[in-house]
């Protein structure tokens, strides 16, 4: 059984939360609402596992337990092992404060305080799990590229050794455990996802200024390397 403390959450949460109704929220606002979770998250038609994993088939599904392999926390790993399962309760209680439901997460997210906003989220979400289950007309949701990369850029095979000399300053603030203190993991990313994240920061599309600067000293060989060696860090 999961333990008292989360069971307290998840009650007080969820006599609060309109979620709870038959009708949880409008769908159509939770889908723009849920671009504040895109750069992580995908669902919908084609959903793949990214940064985070894709939340197709969320609704009862154990947590921890999306594909094998999928590089979880050990909390979010401990919290299925223990019984958590997404039902709509937890759910609630999980994007009101992620770390109050599973204190050791990764998902570096401060939770959706407005009750209403995490309805409208969960009924998008809802679309996209059985009952109704799957629909193929469905629009998929992934976001689009923050930055249009040449294919040969993201062709590049970063030599993780090299990678690994790099990393030094980047772990002067990112824990190189996957562990954050107010400042988010950026180990077992995809390689993609770091490189797009890197050449955001470079062409400061991204606004962060220690970021920008960071980036732009570095070369596109250099990017590839510091995203193979994070991709695989143990």
């Amino acid at each position: 059984m999961y333990g008292n403390v989360v069971r307290s959450v998840v009650v007080s949460v969820a006599l609060a939360a309109p979620a709870l109704a038959d009708e949880i929220g409008d769908a159509e606002r939770g889908k723009e609402i849920f671009e504040l979770c895109g750069g992580c998250h995908e669902v919908g038609n084609g959903a793949e596992n990214g940064i985070g994993p894709h939340l197709n088939g969320i609704f009862g599904r154990n947590a921890g337990s999306v594909a094998e392999g999928f590089p979880y926390s050990d909390g979010l790993k401990r919290a299925g092992a223990d019984g958590l399962v997404w039902h709509l309760d937890k759910l609630d209680a999980y994007l009101t404060h992620p770390k109050l439901l599973v204190s050791d997460t990764r998902m570096n997210f401060d939770g959706l305080e407005e009750p209403q906003d995490r309805a409208d989220v969960l009924a998008y979400l809802r679309i996209y799990s059985d009952d109704p289950g799957n629909i193929p007309e469905a629009d998929p949701t992934a976001i689009p590229a923050e930055v249009q990369l040449p294919e040969d850029i993201l062709a590049l095979v970063g030599d993780a050794e090299y990678g690994a000399y790099l990393s030094s300053e980047c772990k002067t603030c990112h824990q190189a455990d996957g562990n954050d203190d107010g400042i988010p993991s950026i180990t077992n990313w995809p390689q993609e996802d770091f490189v797009m994240a890197m050449h955001a920061y470079k062409r400061k599309i991204r606004p962060h200024p220690v970021m920008q600067m960071m980036a732009g000293r570095l070369s596109d060989e250099e990017i590839a390397a510091l995203a193979a060696y994070f991709r695989d860090i143990e």
